[in-house]
């Protein structure tokens, strides 16, 4: 990072991704005052200057290089005060969100942006109420809402002179929508285009259904990140995935679609692999956990006396996973325990959890806060896996243009906790 100008990195929050990016934005500072501290520490030792001193060269370059503006001579002396110390860079952008009555939607940039490298947060799941029209009106947005309010920020943030522009997307929108079956289009794909052809640089998402969509890109590069190790994390807290002869584990994919996904948890957990293999009728829609598309489930291993593991990308009505985990219970599955990147919970899908899980049919869901819920927190068998953090060292990379190789393949963090726990 640039210990001299950080404040070139500029958080740009729309209104359903300012909890995350507030999450995120606390782990930049955390990274910063690190790598600060890190930096001033070697420098004193290699010139044989004292910290203190190097700190007010790093301040008095700043002033002179700076070309911020204080609107009170009272800021200025407070400013002047700490030149013996270092400040925490608040990275975050005012701005203000608007919502018309006829549903047209508005984002102004009260801050100046030109030159920076722009981070747009975006959460298009976010189902609590969002606080718009500078405090007067609190709305729960549909997604269509929060993309168009991802698509005026982005333009809005263009139009301010900012020199990059990254987004931020934890659930990237229209990701089922990345194949054609029939006379329809290809949506993922049309909302990729938008994005370049506005000068988006990068884009950061967690587990996108599709690798395919990365296809769209011919400039913008996508990031695709895995939750793998923070919900393996979580999951070394509520079962010993160590000892298989105390509590015998098994890793099963709930689809074939998920095939890879999960041989890679048996892989790295050491665990033995099984697979749901479901029948579908595509003539119906999957509305919830009663009405789903899934005519029969075969069993390709033994699951008996095991605790059960699944991982999937994406939980919307929940009704195929709720098949599965009492598909598994028949087969005399002693616990089960689920791992979704993205939890939706779309419709009536918590309260049919919480039905499910009063009948036994599962131990423990674990999600991650890529999507934002409150009463889902609340619940007995739901663990929530913090990957702000992650997401916080990612854009420090991409904001430095350093590699971030190592944690796109999380193997080797993931053998220290799997380590730590024999």
């Amino acid at each position: 990072m640039d210990f001299i100008n950080p404040d070139n990195m500029a958080i740009v929050s729309c209104p359903g991704g300012k909890f995350f990016a507030d999450l995120v934005v606390t782990h930049l500072k955390t990274i910063y005052e690190k790598r600060f501290a890190s930096h001033v520490e070697l420098l004193s030792e290699k010139y044989s200057i004292s910290k203190e001193e190097l700190i007010r060269d790093f301040n008095r370059y700043s002033d002179m290089t700076s070309y911020e503006e204080f609107d009170e001579e009272n800021e200025r002396l407070e400013y002047l005060k700490n030149k013996d110390s270092t400040s925490t860079p608040n990275f975050n952008i005012s701005t203000t969100p608007t919502y018309f009555a006829n549903g047209e939607v508005k984002v102004e940039i009260n801050d100046t942006i030109r030159g920076k490298h722009v981070f747009i947060f975006q959460d298009v799941e976010n189902k609590t109420p969002c606080v718009l029209n500078n405090g007067k009106l609190e709305k729960v947005l549909s997604l269509n809402d929060h993309l168009m309010f991802l698509l005026v920020t982005i333009d809005a943030v263009k139009h301010a002179g900012c020199q990059d522009i990254t987004l931020v997307l934890p659930v990237y929108p229209y990701s089922r929508q990345h194949k054609k079956k029939g006379r329809e289009g290809l949506t993922a794909s049309l909302l990729g285009h938008f994005y370049e052809s506005l000068g988006v640089k990068d884009i950061i998402t967690l587990d996108i259904h599709s690798r395919e969509i990365e296809n769209t890109f011919s400039s913008t590069k996508l990031e695709n990140l895995h939750a793998s190790y923070q919900i393996i994390k979580e999951l070394g807290n509520i079962v010993d995935i160590t000892n298989d002869k105390k509590d015998p584990f098994i890793v099963v994919s709930p689809d074939t679609g998920a095939v890879d996904r999960n041989k890679f948890y048996s892989a790295e957990l050491a665990k033995p692999l099984a697979m749901l293999y479901k029948e579908r009728d595509y003539s119906k829609v999957s509305e919830n956990s009663e009405k789903s598309n899934i005519s029969s489930i075969k069993l390709l291993g033994d699951v008996a006396g095991k605790n059960v593991f699944l991982a999937d990308d994406m939980l919307a009505t929940g009704g195929t996973l709720i098949k599965a985990m009492r598909f598994l219970k028949e087969n005399k599955a002693k616990r089960v325990i689920a791992a979704i990147s993205l939890p939706l919970f779309t419709g009536n899908a918590i309260e049919d959890f919480e039905k499910a899980y009063q009948e036994g049919l599962f131990y423990r869901i674990i999600g991650t806060n890529a999507v934002r819920h409150t009463d889902l927190k609340e619940r007995e068998w739901y663990i929530e896996a913090d990957v702000s953090a992650f997401f916080a060292e990612v854009i420090i990379r991409i904001y430095n243009n350093e590699s971030i190789s190592n944690l796109l393949d999380n193997r080797h963090m993931i053998k220290g906790i799997t380590k730590n726990n024999s």
